[in-house]
């Protein structure tokens, strides 16, 4: 497996996305999960990627199991900041200082490890200045908590002002083939401090591998029925948007997933995706992708078919629009 850098943090060219394991994506089985996990990180992926939302704690949990004999060939990200009640109920965002001290601590129980590789800010908290929230992350890593910071989903202006307080490594925030917001401001700016960039959703929420054909393939419990690109009024034109992709895999005798990552591999070696799954299956595909090296005839081809602002539909509902890009 090939390796990338995050700042000073080196990474598989591929991370793995741990949150459906426990929650959004339909029912879970650990011990299925568990194998992924192992699978992954004997096919080289290290990077491994969890939030302390996810499942209400239940995937640092996970996560924190099936790396328990292996942590020294893990790099462990996770998150704070969306603040869910014991029941799951959303209570908010929090970047109090006082609340990132508290999280810190409770994510090491629970993950099970004396430090965390990559701690990230989930969300930007709009009623706490990100040079306090920063500062405390700071004082994480002084203490040997964490080792490096990053931020998700954070606007220009806020990265700006964070890196005065503290080095960041690495941006993550949604981007693939149907969401292309970052290269009008954010990859650059990226660029030009030194931070790394860490696509979550690269397979556009498993849309853009052609595996969905209808809204009726999503678990009843699928939080994907509720977003705007996967409503019923925008799903037969959004459907159409993978044709072009297929295209391209046919060409290479690949899969649809494997052309939709090594796009956004292909964007630059500071990028670093996260595609997520639960199944072994499609954690091989996944990887066998990251070999496959598009020409510049087929980047031209995607990126004709997919301009800006192709996918109709917001990516999440009006709310979690409210808690992006801040």
């Amino acid at each position: 497996m090939d390796t990338r850098k995050l700042g000073d943090l080196s990474v598989s060219a591929v991370g793995l996305g741990c949150m459906g394991m426990s929650e959004f994506y339909g029912a879970g089985d650990e011990r299925e999960s568990i194998g992924v996990i192992h699978r992954a990180l004997d096919l080289g992926v290290d990077f491994l990627d969890t939030a302390d939302m996810y499942g209400v704690g239940k995937n640092e949990e996970l996560v924190g199991k099936a790396i328990r004999d292996r942590r020294d060939g893990v790099v462990l990200a996770t998150k704070f900041g969306n603040v869910r009640g014991p029941k799951g109920e959303r209570l908010g965002i929090s970047g109090r200082p006082d609340y990132v001290r508290q999280a810190c601590d409770a994510s090491l129980k629970r993950l099970g490890v004396d430090h965390i590789d990559l701690y990230y800010q989930h969300r930007v908290d709009p009623n706490v200045p990100i040079e306090e929230t920063v500062g405390a992350m700071g004082e994480l890593v002084r203490a040997g908590k964490v080792m490096h910071l990053g931020l998700s989903e954070a606007g220009p202006a806020t990265i700006r002002r964070a890196v005065k307080e503290h080095p960041i490594a690495a941006l993550q925030t949604e981007y693939s083939l149907w969401s292309r917001e970052p290269e009008e401001e954010l990859l650059g700016l990226c660029r030009s401090l030194s931070i790394g960039f860490v696509p979550y959703s690269p397979l556009g929420r498993g849309f853009l591998t052609g595996q969905i054909k209808s809204r009726d393939d999503l678990a009843a419990d699928d939080f994907r029925r509720n977003a705007p690109r996967f409503s019923e009024a925008n799903f037969a034109k959004n459907l159409k948007l993978v044709d072009a992709v297929n295209a391209v895999a046919r060409q290479h005798d690949a899969t649809a997933a494997q052309v939709a990552l090594a796009w956004v591999l292909a964007q630059g070696q500071d990028i670093v995706p996260i595609p997520g799954t639960k199944r072994v299956r499609y954690l091989e595909e996944n990887v066998e992708g990251v070999g496959l090296t598009l020409s510049a005839a087929d980047l031209e081809e995607l990126d004709a078919a997919f301009p800006k602002d192709v996918a109709t539909g917001q990516r999440y509902a009006d709310a979690g629009m409210q808690t992006v890009n801040l």
